[in-house]
């Protein structure tokens, strides 16, 4: 399969519009931008480790930095970006972010013996900071995310009084929500900023360290010799490739073009689909960012939404992660078995060799987790591995000198620029959301809309997603999403479990305590188990602003953060929908650029393929996948593999041969069975055992081709 000449046209022209015009590396700005990178990675590891400055002061210079480095790799315009006046014009904003950093700093103390009654250099220079930030955003990310934030800002001191209904804010005042977004520790500079020059930034200097060693060759190696020879080996090396290569990068577009120009042409040798082994690509680059260490920046991000440390979110992250993979797995055995795609001659070493070669790239991998493990913090556990590549570099032929040292530092600063500029924005709707209070309010309407369904609630998170994931990246979708739902989400997922308790007989003394301020002729019934309507209308007579009390009275504490945790687990998962959901899925396009295939059609192909994305959140919902015991989670796991085989066969009709429209039905309920969360280990099994049994059963009505593997 081929796009004609008209095609390429339309997928070049699509790429070029989504893609990031950067001045050439290799000249003057370039230079600058090398060496700058180099000294504000360095500042980052010393402000990280030995650095005693105040974190609004280091939230500032991250700022100020990376804009004046975006500015410079990023121009003003596309059409013009090499003329001489418009890198005057980038220069001058880089330098202008640099003053208002000083002005910040130098200035800070006079602001507050004013009893932060601004002046007028005050009011220049918090305009100018935000512009700058909007700027170097619209640059990087297109117009949306500046809108959203103009749009924001100005509903808090302007159009919000002439809202009507829930919706209404009384307003502030600019001067307060000037002082708020940019001189205190709650706006462009506030928990948002300091994940970013924290967590984030080292973690990927340590991918860009990591792939500067050579790891990127040897996963792709080491892929290469875990499934090269299986039965659509080339699709498994693309998936066991970008899961591994994203597990560092969290770049899904990224992963796509490093991986994706030698899988895409390897499966297409095989004999896979052209636009099928887009779609793989673009699934499992997708599925990169769900697979720890760095998930995106997602799991810095909910280890500070929730509290709940960022070792055991990464732990808890990893079986569903690979519940994914399996997921696009099973469509890549489904289609080899199709298409009669078998494993190609494609120079596939033997495992020790490779091994010999290329383990002293899992030794910082094996130093990051231990100290985790051992309880250091992430970010000196990222300090302490990246120096470990190096030193692991020099037991092997490769050994990184001087240059590859400074070639890393400036590489992991230039991947930091766009990243660091998308987080210090978002900050300033994550600080509306606070000071409107509209986050509760968007939750109660959520709540309101559901008629308190969680699976309606999720399908208007996953609706939301989509819509957001149009014009923002996935982290930023992440953030803003689960500052507005998360606690609707919460909310209903928790109260799901004290309806249990309640309908078990379990509730503890405390919560049946208030239960009878409410309806005092309860206490006999709640001291036996009930039926599931008694227990909804009992729980609907108690007041909204006592639930939150009688929550953490009737559930433990640690139960209720994996809740919460579950709850933004959903939010992210449902987050990376946008980089496979047609119209606008740039993990896609990227794909279908290197096959050569349609971008829109590529699209849907991935979106089916990356189904995962939408059935795993439901068992996060609905059974202890997050936060139960090990025996659970295990179970959990192993009957999710089976259902999401079986529904990738409904999916496909076919399994290891084709499957009339009778066994597809039958593949579907087994799906539905395995997958549903019914809590009856019985249907399990049986369903388990049915699918098994048409799994075999269709191994007969395979076609007679020989196939390697």
């Amino acid at each position: 399969m081929s796009a004609s000449p008209q095609t390429d046209q339309q997928t070049a022209e699509q790429l070029k519009s989504m893609e990031l015009t950067q001045r050439d590396e290799q000249g003057p700005t370039g230079r600058f931008v090398y060496w700058a990178g180099v000294l504000f990675a360095l500042a980052h590891i010393y402000f990280n480790t030995l650095g005693t400055l105040s974190e609004l002061w280091v939230s500032a210079i991250h700022f100020s930095g990376f804009a004046l480095m975006c500015a410079l790799m990023v121009p003003l315009s596309r059409k013009h970006g090499h003329a001489r006046w418009t890198v005057a014009i980038d220069v001058v904003i880089g330098l202008v972010a640099i003053a208002t950093t000083i002005y910040l700093i130098a200035f800070e103390d006079a602001l507050y013996e004013r009893g932060v009654h601004f002046i007028a250099t005050d009011w220049v220079v918090a305009v100018v900071a935000i512009l700058v930030a909007l700027e170097m955003t619209r640059r990087t990310t297109g117009w949306f995310i500046p809108c959203l934030i103009l749009f924001s800002l100005t509903y808090v001191f302007w159009w919000g009084q002439y809202v009507d209904g829930m919706f209404n804010f009384p307003g502030l005042s600019l001067e307060t929500v000037l002082y708020r977004s940019y001189f205190s520790s709650e706006g462009m500079f506030g928990s948002i900023a300091r994940i970013s020059w924290t967590y984030v930034f080292m973690f990927i200097l340590f991918g860009a360290f990591l792939v500067k060693s050579g790891a990127g060759d040897f996963i792709i190696e080491l892929s290469r010799c875990a499934a090269g020879r299986m039965i659509g080996g080339p699709g498994f090396v693309a998936v066991l490739g970008s899961g591994l290569m994203g597990s560092v990068s969290g770049s899904s577009v990224a992963n796509t073009v490093s991986t994706g120009v030698i899988t895409i042409p390897l499966m297409r040798k095989a004999g896979f689909p052209s636009r099928f082994a887009a779609g793989v690509e673009a699934a499992a680059s997708t599925g990169g960012q769900l697979m720890p260490p760095v998930m995106g920046a997602g799991a810095f991000i909910m280890a500070s939404y929730t509290q709940i440390p960022y070792v055991e979110i990464i732990a808890i992250a990893a079986l569903p992660a690979l519940l994914y993979f399996l997921s696009v797995g099973f469509y890549v055995r489904v289609e080899a078995r199709r298409s009669h795609a078998h494993a190609v001659e494609m120079d596939v070493r033997p495992v020790r060799e490779v091994l010999k070669e290329g383990w002293h790239c899992l030794l910082p991998l094996v130093v990051l987790v231990a100290l985790l493990i051992y309880g250091f913090t992430p970010t000196y556990a990222a300090g302490i591995s990246i120096i470990s590549v190096v030193l692991a570099s020099w037991i092997s032929p490769k050994k990184m000198g001087l240059r590859d040292i400074l070639d890393a530092l400036a590489q992991g600063s230039r991947n930091m620029a766009t990243t660091a500029m998308l987080l210090v924005a978002v900050g300033l709707v994550v600080n509306v959301v606070a000071m409107t209070g509209i986050g509760n309010t968007f939750s109660l309407m959520v709540t309101d809309w559901a008629g308190g369904s969680l699976l309606i609630t999720l399908v208007l998170v996953a609706l939301a997603s989509l819509v957001l994931g149009m014009g923002l990246p996935v982290t930023a979708a992440y953030i803003v999403l689960a500052t507005l739902s998360a606690p609707a989400l919460y909310s209903l997922m928790a109260e799901r479990e004290l309806l249990e308790l309640m309908i078990n007989g379990n509730l503890p003394e405390a919560a049946r305590a208030i239960f009878m301020l409410v309806d005092p002729n309860s206490l006999t019934a709640l001291a036996a188990p009930m039926s599931e309507a008694q227990a909804t209308g009992l729980l609907e007579q108690v007041p909204p602003d006592f639930k939150g009390q009688l929550l953490d009275q009737a559930i433990d504490a640690e139960k209720l953060g994996m809740i919460l945790l579950a709850a933004h687990m959903i939010i992210f998962w449902l987050s990376q929908d946008s980089n496979v959901t047609p119209p606008v899925c740039l993990t896609a396009f990227a794909a279908a650029a290197i096959a050569r295939t349609p971008p829109m059609k590529t699209g849907f192909t991935a979106w089916k393929i990356a189904k995962g994305l939408y059935i795993v959140p439901l068992l996060f919902a609905y059974t202890g996948f997050i936060g139960g015991s090990v025996e659970e989670v295990l179970t959990i796991f192993l009957f999710g593999v089976l259902g999401l085989y079986a529904f990738v066969g409904f999916m496909e009709g076919y399994l290891e041969g084709p499957l009339n429209p009778v066994f597809r039905v039958i593949s579907g309920a087994c799906a539905v069975g395995l997958l549903w969360p019914h809590g009856q280990l019985a249907y399990d099994l049986i369903a388990a055992a049915a699918f098994v049994g048409l799994f075999i059963y269709s191994r007969s009505l395979a076609p007679a081709v020989e196939v390697k593997g």
